[in-house]
């Protein structure tokens, strides 16, 4: 069953190519959603995929890219979204 899942990474997480990185594992696990920069340096992704896809994303967030120094990993369930693909929001 899909759901959709809010994930918030924090720490050294902008400039390390965080949101092509994470577009890249997200197609590869055949997760749908979006991933953006938020103002405060983390970086805010909204995934929609199966409870072992996602997990596995989650689990690919905590470490991140080569570059990237995650300090922490919120993830909270919400209502469930359909996306066309996987997209990385630009600023606004």
């Amino acid at each position: 069953m899909l759901q959709t899942i809010s994930i918030t990474v924090s720490g050294l997480v902008q400039g390390v190519y965080f949101r092509q990185s994470t577009k890249e594992k997200a197609l590869e696990l055949g997760i749908s959603g979006i991933v953006k920069n938020l103002p405060d340096g983390s970086v805010h992704i909204l995934a929609t995929g199966s409870d072992d896809r996602l997990d596995q994303l989650v689990a690919w967030c905590k470490v991140g890219p080569a570059r990237a120094k995650v300090t922490s990993v919120n993830v909270a369930p919400v209502s469930k979204q359909e996306f066309l693909g996987f997209v990385i929001q630009r600023g606004e």
